[in-house]
């Protein structure tokens, strides 16, 4: 089994929770809230500070320790009440090991005082798997990123600037592995200039190794019957060691308006996320609405393709499986979505070897083998074999979560628009329609998949469409048995509307989106390998593959099958500022990446959209406002646009 595993309680006679594990209490036995406010929100002076965040302004806690998320509610609750109400706060915290949601539940029922806010946290508190998990509060003035991991591992992955420190690690003396010179060196690498640090701990070490990572502390009044803790400020220098190619573009002066060409899932959710940011957006569809090209499928599976190895793709999926899963929280269940589960079939012995290797890398509620009779009891129809079951995994009806993602009073959807031409005129990105002006705004995104291409700015990201097919199959009285997902070579979902989603094909080498009846019968092949008995269940043998409904669209994906996610270079610019690299791969030319300022791009998701994108929408606003990215750095550079015209460089071509 892999290195995780969920929080170990033990509750005392007061139904307060201890850790097994460490031997310790997660908050005062006094009272954990008054000593939340006196240590962390007091010492950090955060009553005032959020008071005087001026409009539109945020401010950023860091905090080593989730634990039962206490610290978090009363610093929400306080932003809720002092704060401007366009202001924004961003929590980041890291904790190894997780409540489960039944001991979260527990633990907050402590406090009836922060029973909105908890639950609202406990509403989301689904699908927290090891990574960056991002989650959105309060029609997004609140960002929680939960880093699930070992602090020394997961703090070094982190890119952001902190304002306000929160350690609350258990006791050095109970987990001194927390307490360590490298967790002192990173939190100064992620402070900014006069960032505040608070701990209940008074711990000589502490004070010594933090004060040698550049933070100016003093010893004053514990909370309750402790005697001291520390506090105090941030006097060193951070440190940017971003690549210049990966750094931060120069933050957009000007109205915060955007523009999103494409309102499929990509740009739906790039819109969603700008817009709970306070940013005017238009969405510029040629279509007659969302949804209504590649992510107008009735049925869209969330797939989680993995990876044993930990690369940079399984990341992403994990990280964006936990964000959309909360997502869908919001959406009618049945009808919009189902959490169903997906049950990958081990069709042949190199597909049951690779699910065992998943299986030892991941913990057992994000995915689990299932034995043959056990595969089949859970679907509800005969199989040829067992699988690897996803519980939290479902399907999801594409157009009602963009629908609900573009509704939002600062978005503006404008249909029937194509943008022929993107020029930046006086400081702003207009799109046209020939001599017509549909809109113009500081910022652009380029969200419509592979068609991007025909803007000259990113004529050369190296993005191709996949034709995809799939098939509506009629549900009969037998075919209604079926209660997951089942994942082959293609899928199948159970009934949505009294049909079944069948699918789905690829061609590499078509451009048209006319049905074919070719590619319906490789769908209805398809289903016979998943299972001969549901095929039977749904007649496929008696259905005409001329007759059948369906849809086809173009799926775009990239050369390294990740998405591109990020803001544009000038590629001339970019090709001669770091032409050593050329002769050179180790330089690190310090000169400033040559941006196309406010243009950015969100493509290239494949058939992983419904995973990818969502978060991509989150990444994009994090590197357009300045904010801590909801990915490991690594994760956002293997997206990010640039990298092509990097490897261009570096390999000759």
């Amino acid at each position: 089994m892999p290195d995780f595993q969920h929080a170990q309680l033990d509750w005392d006679e007061h139904g307060q929770p201890l850790s097994r594990g460490f031997g310790d209490v997660y908050f005062s036995r006094a009272s954990g809230l008054e000593e939340t406010r006196h240590v962390f929100l007091a010492h950090n002076a955060l009553p005032l500070r959020f008071a005087a965040l001026p409009a539109g302004g945020r401010l950023t806690v860091g905090e080593t320790g989730f634990g039962t998320g206490l610290n978090f509610l009363c610093a929400w609750q306080l932003f809720e009440r002092t704060a401007p109400t366009d202001a924004r706060l961003h929590f980041v915290s890291v904790e190894k090991f997780p409540l489960t949601r039944a001991d979260l539940r527990q633990a907050l029922a402590l406090w009836p005082e922060l029973a909105a806010y908890a639950g609202a946290l406990l509403e989301q508190y689904v699908a927290v798997h090891p990574g960056f998990q991002r989650f959105v509060f309060a029609e997004g003035r609140v960002v929680l990123t939960l880093l699930v991991g070992d602090v020394l591992e997961r703090l070094p992955e982190l890119d952001a600037r902190i304002d306000a420190w929160f350690l609350d690690g258990f006791a050095p003396a109970k987990n001194p592995e927390m307490w360590t010179p490298e967790l002192f060196a990173e939190l100064a690498r992620l402070s900014a200039p006069g960032a505040t640090l608070a701990t209940f701990t008074s711990a000589g070490f502490v004070r010594r190794g933090l004060q040698e990572a550049g933070f100016v502390l003093q010893r004053v009044k514990g909370f309750g019957q402790k005697r001291e803790m520390l506090a105090g400020r941030f006097e060193g220098t951070p440190q940017d060691t971003a690549s210049p190619w990966f750094a931060r573009p120069p933050h957009p002066a000007g109205a915060r308006e955007a523009l999103v060409i494409g309102a499929g899932l990509a740009g739906c959710a790039v819109a969603a996320s700008l817009a709970r940011r306070g940013w005017q957006v238009t969405i510029l569809e040629r279509r007659d609405g969302v949804a209504e090209e590649t992510s107008g499928n009735p049925q869209g599976v969330l797939y989680l393709k993995l990876s044993a190895h930990g690369t940079a793709l399984s990341r992403l999926i994990v990280a964006g499986f936990g964000f959309t899963r909360r997502l869908l929280q919001r959406l009618e269940p049945g009808r919009n979505w189902a959490p169903c589960g997906v049950l990958q079939l081990a069709f042949d012995a190199k597909e049951a070897a690779r699910q065992a290797e998943l299986a030892a890398a991941f913990p057992a509620d994000l995915l689990h083998r299932l034995n043959h009779e056990q595969a089949e009891a859970l679907a509800g129809v005969a199989l040829d074999s067992g699988g690897l079951f996803y519980p939290e995994a479902g399907w999801v009806h594409p157009p009602a979560l963009c629908a609900q993602l573009a509704e939002h009073p600062n978005i503006r959807l404008l249909t029937h628009r194509e943008v022929l031409a993107l020029h930046r005129e006086n400081g702003l990105w207009c799109a046209r329609a020939g001599e017509t002006l549909l809109a113009r705004a500081l910022v652009a995104v380029l969200a419509g998949g592979a068609e991007i291409a025909r803007f000259p700015e990113a004529a050369g990201l190296p993005l191709k469409r996949i034709r995809g097919q799939i098939s509506r199959l009629p549900a009969t009285a037998a075919s209604q048995d079926l209660k997951t997902v089942l994942c082959a070579e293609g899928y199948v979902a159970p009934p949505r509307a009294g049909e079944h989603t069948l699918g789905a094909s690829f061609r590499f080498d078509c451009d048209e989106l006319a049905l074919t009846a070719e590619e319906h019968a490789e769908n209805l092949q398809l289903l016979r390998e998943i299972s001969t008995d549901l095929a039977g269940r749904l007649q496929a043998d008696r259905l005409d593959p001329v007759e059948l409904a369906g849809r086809a669209g173009f799926r775009c994906t990239s050369p390294d099958y990740l998405p591109l996610v990020g803001p544009l270079a000038d590629a001339a610019a970019f090709a001669e500022t770091y032409a050593v690299l050329g002769k050179d791969a180790r330089q690190v030319p310090q000169r400033p990446c040559p941006w196309l300022e406010g243009l950015y791009v969100s493509s290239g998701h494949g058939s992983r959209g419904l995973l990818s994108a969502p978060l991509a929408g989150e990444l994009l606003a994090a590197w357009l406002d300045d904010e801590p990215l909801p990915v490991p750095r690594k994760v956002a550079e293997a997206c990010h646009p640039n990298r092509f015209a990097l490897r261009r460089l570096i390999r000759g071509g």
